[in-house]
This record gives structure tokens, C-alpha cells and sequence, in this order.
């Protein structure tokens, strides 16, 4: 399908998402549709990047409506592989990218980005999209994602799209329907945490302090326990030499609610 919109000279616009489709993933496909003519995405969950106690068996699966969902954004064509197409007998390969992965997700989901990078690397390679498009709300892979599309040459402009957050400010996510009202209420106060935190480090205050600070506030917010909040080089992930903000910056977030992890970012 895709040679032949080639051929016919359509540029071609890809979406990579494990379902459970909400509308931050079709903000996703209109801005891949704004920036080619013909809009491929995919829908698998990869086995690769969850741990054996993870929620594999669980990530919500519901294709027929993921489908429907897509086709009403304006997507051309869904890929659906299942786990024997993409990972078939005798796979034997690895991809690991250090820099931008080293830390935050990775000091507690050590396995994470090389089953992210394995799996991207192979969908980018089956779409051979001019554009792909992911979402900011998971910052930390889109740096992975671009530092592995330039290291391995991989000719598909990375885009990163805003996240998109509910009325309340919560980063919509396929993992929120997880959460009871109760905890929903939880959930909306990461949003402003973070962007008070963002302030202050904004205003070049130290950013232990304005972890620390952070951290006890989403404790004192509701949330069971945080793996992580730290102020960061918005381009590389990298920690600042003289700890306060002296360049573009992203604060971001892993908290947890029961056992519902979520993640946030913001632009400081």
C-alpha cells in the first residue's frame, strides 16, 4: 500500500501506538495529516518493553473501536501485527541506545528502551513514513526515538506533538482507565505540582531543593509513592553542571496510584 501511494507521489505520515485509543492519539494523527498526505498507524503492544510484573495481560485491547477511531481522524491504513510477525522464530536481535535513556525511566524500568527502541526501529523500517509522530507526554522516549532515528540513519523526520490533557490538566493515557473517581482526583493534581515546580525552577532556585520539594508535595497530594522528579537539559535529558536551570529545561515525573504508574512532563 504504501508503494504505491509512492509511486503515486503522496508523502506518508505514520502514527506507532499499543491502543486503547484516546483523543491525545488522534491529536497525534491529525498532526501526522497536516504533515503528509497519507497517514499510516500501528497498534501493538510490545511484549518487549513490559517486565514480567507488569500489566501486559492486562493493557486494554480493543481494536474494532481503535480502528473505527482512527479512520474518523483522517488515518489511511491501521498496521495490526501480532507478536509471531514482529518477533518470529529465532529473533535475535538488540538495539540499545545510551544518552538520552540513561536514568529516570530506566533506573526503574531497566528493560523499557531496548524493547522501545527494537520495536520502533522495526516499525519505522516497515512503514518508511517521511514523518512519524509521537507524543510529548512520554519525552523521555521521544529523545530516544529521535537519537535512534539519527543514529542509525533512519531517513523519517521525528516529530514531537504537545500533550494533550483533560479539563482537569491530567495527561490523558490509556493506563487512566485504571484509576476510580477517587484516584482520578488524585491523578489531576500531578499537573499542577509540576508546573509549580516548573516555576521554581524557572526562577533559578537550586533544583534539589525543587525536586524535594516536589516530591513531597505529590506524597502529600495523594499519591502511594514517586520513583522519580527531576529537572533536566531539555534537548539530551542531561543533568544541569551547576544545579539550576541555565538552558531550556523539562521537569518530569513518574508517580504512582495504587498500582496505576503515571507519567508527566513540562516544558519549564
Amino acid at each position: 500500500m504504501v508503494h504505491d501511494w509512492r509511486r503515486q507521489g503522496f508523502t506518508v505520515g505514520f502514527v506507532p501506538t499499543m491502543g486503547a485509543l484516546h483523543e491525545g492519539h488522534l491529536t497525534l494523527v491529525r498532526e501526522a495529516g497536516q504533515r503528509a498526505d497519507k497517514v499510516v498507524a500501528s497498534v501493538f503492544i510490545n511484549p518487549t518493553q513490559f517486565a514480567a510484573h507488569e500489566d501486559l495481560g492486562t493493557y486494554p485491547r480493543q481494536e474494532a473501536r481503535d480502528a473505527a477511531l482512527l479512520g474518523g481522524a483522517g488515518c489511511a491504513l491501521l498496521f495490526a501485527p501480532d507478536a509471531g510477525e514482529m518477533y518470529p522464530d529465532g529473533f535475535a536481535t538488540t538495539v540499545s541506545v545510551a544518552g538520552p535513556s540513561q536514568g529516570l525511566e530506566t533506573d526503574f524500568r531497566p528493560h523499557f528502551f531496548g524493547g522501545v527502541a527494537v520495536v520502533v526501529a522495526k516499525l519505522l523500517n516497515q512503514v518508511q513514513a517521511d514523518v512519524a509522530v509521537f507524543g510529548e507526554k512520554d519525552y523521555q522516549q521521544l529523545m530516544v526515538v529521535r537519537r535512534l532515528a539519527r543514529d542509525l540513519d533512519i531517513p523519517t523526520a521525528i516529530v514531537g506533538a504537545p500533550t494533550e490533557r483533560d479539563g482537569h490538566g491530567l495527561a490523558l493515557s490509556s493506563r487512566n482507565a485504571y484509576l476510580s473517581e477517587s484516584q482520578l482526583e488524585i491523578a489531576r493534581r500531578l499537573n499542577g505540582v509540576l508546573a509549580e515546580a516548573a516555576m521554581k525552577a524557572a526562577d533559578h532556585r537550586p533544583l534539589p531543593a525543587v525536586e524535594r520539594d516536589a516530591y513531597s508535595a505529590l506524597l502529600k497530594a495523594g499519591f502511594d509513592r514517586i520513583d522519580y522528579v527531576a529537572v533536566r537539559r531539555a534537548d539530551d535529558l542531561g543533568a544541569f553542571a551547576n544545579s539550576v536551570v541555565d538552558g531550556p529545561a523539562r521537569i518530569l515525573a513518574a508517580a504512582w496510584i495504587g498500582k496505576t504508574r503515571l507519567i508527566d512532563n513540562m516544558a519549564v
